[in-house]
């Protein structure tokens, strides 16, 4: 054992009792320190120290550390780090810490040892970044120190502190080149705790781990792509990754099967339509040249093919070498990838695309590619032009009549166990509930062919024949059938065009196969000649046969011709065209015919969206035209309302202020002619102190009896006529408003907008008339005991004179030409305030309540003017956008374009298919 190592375990005392291996150390050491007394010159020192380290070992602390305070030489340094050992041990932790920082030593093993000290007492003391600091610099200073990095990792595992163990693991594996660190550093990834960490943080370790061992790099490489996949810095690790690999000297003998997956993946999730080709256009390239090189058998053709298909779409982005060695690969190897599940795959994302982007369903679209994935159906497509008898020839076929008139929809009959009927529109696919509502569909014309019909049933024929039939409304030879008709033509796998026999191949019939021609010049074209029974003999029937047969031969050499009629008897008809279908059903290669079919529909798609992202935007423009065109004339509309709410209010209320002030002057001119007629109730022997109570009570009774039995009755009847006026002024105002939304809905072009007013507001007016009309009840008026200066001066002389007889005849002419003569403006005030007290209130609330009718109206074109305004605001928004970004929608499809070349590449390189466009 060495020195160092006898200090660092303190059994440097061993060196003294090698010898004495039976005897106690401490007799030993203390026999030694003895005889060294007895020298002239004696050195205590290393006794003493080995004194101190047995003490240490028996826990005696306080007996250790007396024996290393005096020591001095070369055994100083490791007598004050055994003290400080020994504070530690005694719980004394300042006085250790104290200590162990006072040693300044140039020794790197105690200088290491006093650090691996201080780690585990500032770890007790809850010394988190202290510990953290003290054993990054040891790990600094001697990494090599046995355990130190071991502890350390233990240490950061245990705090979770992956900040920390991964910059340990990362740096040892760098330094020590060790497949253990590496293997650390993996663990760490897989457990997701890097990816915080910026991509080139592990560059350098990935370049030296690739030359010290490339399996172990493809592990690592994989964990941190799967790491970063859902992080912000996934482009930048892609970015940074690519650079890497391109620097390095890549063999696709090596076998990459991981890093050639991931590759594959994420070039397919980068041309998803979620990202710009201006995001992508470096990134890409880079991407297929390491993808090339490191490709596995099974991906070389589709790496190939893609990056053939980039160059394609942006030329020089890849190198000519890479792009020399993808034609070679292309050309020479074996294709090993399913190019249908890929293209499916494809199709998907479009059609995903286009909804999340507001490009329309493509519902009808996903129910052909789905019939294209059927590869245990012959698809027989049959068409002719209108009136050729095409639906009499397939219910022949089928056994029953399902269809009674021309055909309106493209429908597909196919056998099924049970009866299944269903409409599939662009929106929607909806189950009909029964042959019935089949046969209405059928029957309908405006937009038949917005939807396709599936017919399914037991069809014993198309059972054993393993056949569908699609039939199509009627061509009329024009170039609208391509657009209309025809397109849909791709899924057939054979086309049976249906000519009428007593005018077969005309010039319409050239013209309709010419499209078809162009349109799928692969389709095996195939003849039945229809309507034989209608041939006056025989002979004449061969006649036209031979000389239609030869008509098409000349057109169409390779075509068959059937003749067929639907009275003739149905069985040996089913066996002959048994035959005929046999002959003309070729089923070779049928999965790459259909691949070409998917990839023109993928095509077409892609056209189709491209001219709609167009078509959208004009729409938007128009909208917005359109838009801002309703809002001004609801605008309009609204004043025009608004001037008649007006009106309405105006001449209403104006007519019940006619009558109620006809009203009140009736009662301003009656009740002070009431008042004074009651002076004839005056008389000579009238009790004059008493007189002026019971006229005040008489004249009461007698307006209320005026206001109740004549003023009443006739405001009643008065009120009733304003009401009816009232109507007609309404009537007229819906008739008014009635017109107004005539007009706008001629402008949305549906039945949008119903005005309707509340007319209730009649019935309350009724209620509330009704009741204040019934009866009055006025509060009694003070008319002759008010304090006015005549009736004190009359009540003073009633008091003062009544009981002198001589003066009562003067007091009655006085008092009965007062009560008389009296004008009685203020008791009449108070009666017609108090009787009009109601109606005042119900005046107030007139222009509320015709304002309530017209509320309904008000607020349907508020909420047009808004919702047109919304409309505006939106399409606004989306052009600007689409403007400002119109790489939008433009980038998503060139990218959807790539894909398709890609697979293009793949089907006509790698099985010599030829597209169907």
């Amino acid at each position: 054992m060495t020195l160092e190592s006898q200090l660092i375990n303190k059994t440097y005392y061993q060196m003294y009792i090698n010898e004495h291996e039976k005897a106690q150390p401490i007799r030993v050491l203390g026999d030694a320190y003895q005889e060294e007394l007895q020298k002239d010159l004696p050195d205590l020192t290393s006794i003493r120290f080995a004194q101190g380290e047995i003490y240490f070992h028996n826990r005696d602390f306080e007996a250790a550390i007396f024996k290393w305070e005096n020591i001095a030489g070369d055994l100083e340094l490791w007598a004050r780090k055994n003290i400080a050992d020994a504070y530690y041990e005694s719980g004394l932790l300042s006085n250790a810490e104290d200590l162990y920082l006072s040693i300044d030593t140039n020794n790197l093993t105690l200088k290491t040892e006093v650090a691996l000290q201080l780690f585990s007492l500032y770890i007790e003391r809850g010394k988190q970044e202290a510990s953290v600091e003290i054993i990054k610099k040891t790990i600094d200073s001697n990494p090599d120190y046995p355990n130190v990095t071991s502890i350390a990792r233990a240490y950061f595992e245990e705090q979770q502190d992956w900040e920390n163990a991964i910059e340990l693991a990362v740096n040892e594996a760098k330094r020590t080149s060790s497949l253990e660190w590496f293997d650390i550093v993996n663990a760490y990834v897989q457990k997701g705790v890097t990816t915080n960490l910026h991509p080139t943080y592990f560059l350098q370790a990935l370049f030296e781990l690739y030359h010290l061992d490339k399996g172990t790099f493809e592990e690592l490489t994989t964990s941190l792509w799967n790491s970063y996949k859902n992080e912000e810095s996934y482009f930048t690790w892609l970015k940074e990754l690519n650079q890497l690999l391109l620097n390095l000297d890549i063999s696709r003998n090596d076998q990459w099967q991981l890093l050639s997956n991931l590759h594959h993946e994420s070039y397919f999730s980068l041309l998803n339509g979620n990202y710009f080709i201006k995001t992508l256009e470096e990134l890409v390239p880079e991407l297929l040249t390491n993808w090339l090189r490191l490709s596995v058998r099974e991906h070389t053709v589709m790496v190939s093919a893609a990056v053939l298909s980039w160059n394609e779409l942006f030329p020089t982005s890849i190198s000519k070498a890479i792009v020399s060695e993808a034609e070679n690969l292309i050309g020479e190897t074996e294709c090993h990838i399913d190019e249908l599940e890929e293209c499916l795959a494809l199709f998907e994302a479009i059609t995903n695309w286009a909804q999340m982007h507001d490009m329309g369903e493509n519902n009808r679209l996903n129910w052909v590619v789905n019939q294209l994935n059927d590869f245990e159906t012959h698809h027989l497509f049959i068409t002719g032009l209108a009136g050729s008898g095409k639906s009499a020839f397939v219910n022949t076929i089928l056994g029953e009549e399902l269809q009674d008139s021309p055909t309106s929809s493209l429908v597909m009959f196919k056998d099924n166990e049970d009866v299944n009927i269903l409409e599939i529109t662009d929106q929607e696919t909806l189950s009909l509930e029964d042959f019935t509502q089949f046969q209405e569909r059928m029957d309908r014309r405006r937009n038949a062919l917005d939807s396709i019909f599936e017919f399914q049933q037991p069809f014993p024929f198309l059972y054993e024949q393993k056949l569908a039939l699609i039939e199509t409304p009627g061509l009329s030879g024009n170039h609208r059938d391509r657009y209309e008709v025809l397109q849909y033509l791709q899924m057939a796998d054979t086309l049976l065009f249906v000519l009428d026999a007593n005018a077969s191949f005309t010039d319409k019939e050239k013209a309709a196969l010419s499209q078809i021609q162009e349109l799928a010049p692969d389709i095996p074209v195939h003849f039945l000649l229809n309507k034989m029974d209608t041939i006056a003999n025989e002979q004449e029937a061969i006649r036209i046969f031979d000389e239609t047969s030869s008509k098409i031969h000349s057109y169409l050499p390779e075509a068959q011709v059937f003749a067929f009629s639907s009275q003739y008897e149905r069985g040996q008809q089913l066996v002959d065209m048994k035959d005929f279908l046999k002959s003309i059903k070729d089923t070779r290669n049928l999965a790459d015919k259909r691949l070409a079919k998917l990839l023109y529909f993928i095509r077409t798609t892609i056209s189709r969206l491209l001219q709609k992202r167009i078509d959208v935007e004009n729409q938007l423009i128009e909208s917005v035209r359109w838009n801002e065109e309703v809002v001004m004339k609801l605008n309009g509309a609204l004043n025009q309302f608004k001037d008649a709410e007006s009106q309405k209010i105006k001449v209403i209320t104006r007519s019940f202020r006619t009558i109620k002030e006809s009203i009140q002057n009736e009662i301003a001119n009656s009740v002070p002619k009431l008042l004074q007629e009651c002076s004839e109730l005056i008389k000579e022997d009238s009790n004059l102190s008493t007189i002026h109570m019971e006229l005040n009570d008489v004249m009461n009774s007698r307006i209320q009896d005026f206001l109740e039995k004549e003023v009443m009755a006739k405001y009643y009847t008065l009120l009733q006529e304003w009401i009816i006026n009232s109507k007609e002024e309404f009537e007229q105002g819906q008739e008014f408003l009635n017109e107004m939304a005539e007009g706008l809905n001629s402008l949305y072009g549906e039945e949008r907008i119903k005005i309707e007013c509340d007319f209730k507001v009649l019935d309350d007016w009724r209620r509330d008339t009704d009741r204040m009309t019934s009866r009055v009840q006025l509060e009694k008026v003070n008319i002759l005991l008010r304090n006015t200066p005549s009736q004190f001066l009359f009540k003073s002389a009633g008091k003062l004179f009544g009981a002198l007889s001589q003066n009562k005849a003067m007091l009655y002419n006085k008092y009965k030409a007062f009560v008389k003569n009296d004008n009685y403006s203020e008791p009449t005030a108070i009666v017609t305030e108090r009787f009009f007290q109601q109606f005042e209130l119900f005046e107030k609330s007139l222009e509320r309540d015709i304002t309530m009718f017209f509320r309904q109206p008000m607020n349907i074109l508020n909420e047009a003017i808004e919702e047109s305004l919304l409309h505006i605001s939106t399409n606004q928004d989306v052009l600007k956008k689409m403007n400002t970004n119109p790489e939008m929608f433009r980038d998503p499809l060139t990218l959807f374009e790539v894909r398709l070349r890609q697979f293009e590449w793949t089907t006509v390189a790698g099985k010599g298919v030829q597209t169907a466009y």
